[in-house]
């Protein structure tokens, strides 16, 4: 569908639109002119422009009284009202022919919004920015939305053209510019779709066709209809654009955002669909490609494969590993943080995955979840901070500030002794400061009021105060990175942390296994400690020993037996750690079934490996 230029010259326009009557291609520009397109079966319009190259500009009209956009578009250069551009299907000189994908289990991601991310807020800025990402050890950069959505900056749930790259980040060869960077220097690419619902501004689909159904709702408007009267169609919209981006953007990992919101009550889920449909095209182009999923339902058939009954994703965000660790870290129990806050809790998130597999939830006052104990640990994406957690959890605040230094060094920690998928949200790694808030541009009076209300009630719902003004411009800018602070301390000592956490969990394959059964997790509450042993099948192992009180601690270690060598103490003043009266031992010899006290920082963590001779 969409506007392509064939071969011979020509532009073929097509177009799905049931409840038009009529429709037609008005050319915009030069001397403009219209043409009537014919409808064929399946209420599909088409017709042959002879001269509408590369870069024309165009409508569709509907019953000779509409003028929009097409539903296809590949280009908004003039926004979500403006018209489409015809553009070639693939006119990038890609120089990743020997790029295959990073295996699953090698995955770091990194979340960026590409507005501000860098001062410039486009996909050229990132691209400047990857060489830091790299050096910092992370494999794979994640793209919050960009799909084309309404103004200059915006979160990019709000999209309303699928197809499109947003135009003011770069547009189509924006994106293909970025891609193919990061795969040069490789890095993979992930990218959050968003097949839930379509922004509230410029939303045309439903002028063309049924596209939306009212059987179900969902918190952002209409649910999109995938298992109504013509949703045959609707499906294969979707679906084709996850192909999309694999094929024509070389996309690499695809994020499917809330898909507890899509509802489907076919024989096969779309999501089963869509999971297969990728996966197959990712063999057929002979590259390692993957679906992650966020999902809020703690339903282990999510991550299960369909010969199984399950939905065939390859990994799904795990928000109990988040909740867990703020809540034992900082007391936290606003909103679904009630439901956590014990050691044995974030205990659970890494020998486990769901914390809530079955039992009471007190936030939603029912049982929740399945149990995701017999799947390997890189089938959940974990994380201390994202887009999300950052916006609606914690009023905008970073855990910078929220938390003290300390504390941030031992989140870090928690997060690379999970067995999981690590991923970091932008500025972690450096310790940013800067706000990260819900921000928009929209156009109509009534829906900037709709937005400020929402947003208002979404934060008194978690007992936090009002946000900022998602309106403001402020708001934006006040949510762009502060690169400068790269040399300043303390956050170039966060960044040596970072750093060395990545690099260590790449060079051993203890760490990045995913083998629930290969580790060993013990704690207690009082006082309150957690150590974690990871092993691999060759008999290598790292061990982690953190301690929550903020106080040092002589907290017992238990393992199989061998000796281990301190990599990494987050008191260390190369992390910007403070000298100890009690500095931890250099060196452990564990033997037999008798505990080893190891002496821990207050709100710290060390690292041991080990290793046949101590150095």
């Amino acid at each position: 569908m969409g506007a392509e230029r064939l071969a011979d010259g020509t532009t073929r326009f097509r177009v799905w639109a049931p409840k038009a009557r009529e429709l037609a291609v008005r050319i915009v520009g030069g001397e403009g002119r219209t043409i009537a397109m014919t409808r064929g079966p399946g209420d599909v319009f088409d017709t042959l422009v002879a001269d509408a190259g590369l870069g024309t500009d165009y409508f569709y009209v509907i019953d000779g009284t509409k003028e929009r956009p097409d539903p296809c578009s590949r280009f908004q250069p003039r926004g979500v009202h403006g018209p489409s551009r015809v553009v070639a299907a693939d006119p990038f000189a890609w120089s990743d022919q020997s790029w295959t994908g990073i295996p699953l289990c090698d995955l770091i991601f990194y979340e960026l919004h590409v507005g501000t991310f860098t001062p410039e807020g486009t996909f050229e800025g990132v691209v400047a920015k990857l060489d830091h990402m790299k050096s910092l050890g992370v494999t794979a950069i994640e793209l919050m939305p960009v799909a084309q959505f309404p103004g200059d900056r915006n979160w990019g749930y709000d999209g309303v053209f699928p197809y499109a790259p947003q135009a003011s980040y770069g547009g189509p060869d924006g994106l293909r510019r970025l891609v193919d960077e990061s795969h040069r220097r490789g890095l993979a690419v992930a990218l959050d779709v968003v097949y839930n619902h379509l922004g509230p501004e410029g939303n045309y689909l439903a002028d063309y066709g049924h596209y939306f159904t009212d059987r179900y709702t969902t918190p952002w408007g209409p649910a999109i209809n995938f298992d109504g009267p013509d949703s045959d169609e609707v499906r294969s919209f979707f679906r084709e654009n996850a192909l999309y981006w694999l094929t024509d953007f070389h996309i690499d990992i695809l994020r499917f955002d809330a898909i507890h919101s899509i509802f489907d009550m076919s024989a096969r889920h779309f999501l089963q669909e869509t999971c297969a449909a990728f996966h197959h095209r990712a063999t057929a182009l002979g590259r390692r490609a993957f679906v992650i999923a966020e999902s809020d339902l703690n339903d282990v058939r999510v991550i299960q494969p369909a010969e199984r009954n399950g939905l065939g994703f390859d990994a799904q965000w795990g928000d109990d590993f988040h909740h867990a660790t703020m809540a034992a870290l900082l007391g936290a129990r606003h909103g679904y943080f009630a439901d956590f806050g014990n050691i044995a809790d974030v205990a659970k998130a890494m020998s486990e995955g769901f914390v809530y597999d079955g039992k009471r939830s007190q936030h939603r006052k029912r049982r929740h979840g399945s149990s995701s104990a017999s799947e390997p640990g890189h089938r959940l994406v974990s994380f201390v901070q994202n887009h999300d957690q950052v916006a609606n959890a914690w009023h905008g605040k970073r855990l910078a500030k929220i938390a003290s230094f300390e504390q941030q060094g031992l989140a870090a920690m928690l997060l690379f002794a999970h067995p999981g998928l690590p991923m970091l949200f932008m500025g972690e790694e450096f310790g940013e400061i800067a706000p990260f808030d819900f921000f928009t541009s929209h156009s109509e009076t009534a829906l900037i009021e709709a937005v400020r209300r929402g947003r208002r009630e979404e934060h008194r719902s978690m007992g936090l105060a009002d946000p900022p003004d998602p309106e403001e411009e402020g708001t934006f800018a006040a949510c762009k990175l502060g690169w400068s602070r790269l040399s300043e301390d303390p956050h170039r000592e966060v960044l040596h942390l970072y750093r060395d956490l990545i690099a260590l969990r790449k060079g051993h394959s203890a760490l990045s296994n995913g083998r629930k059964d290969l580790a060993t997790i013990q704690w207690s509450e009082d006082p309150r400690w957690l150590t974690v042993e990871r092993r691999d099948d060759r008999g290598g192992a790292v061990a982690f020993v953190i301690n929550f009180e903020p106080d040092p601690l002589a907290v017992p270690f238990r393992s199989p037996g061998g000796s281990f060598r301190l990599a990494i103490d987050t008191a260390d003043r190369r992390y910007g750690g403070r000298p100890s009266s009690e500095p931890a031992q250099a060196a452990l010899e564990v033997v037999g079934a008798t505990p080893t006290l190891v002496t821990c920082p207050g709100h710290g963590g060390l690292i041991y490996v080990k290793s046949d001779t101590f150095s």
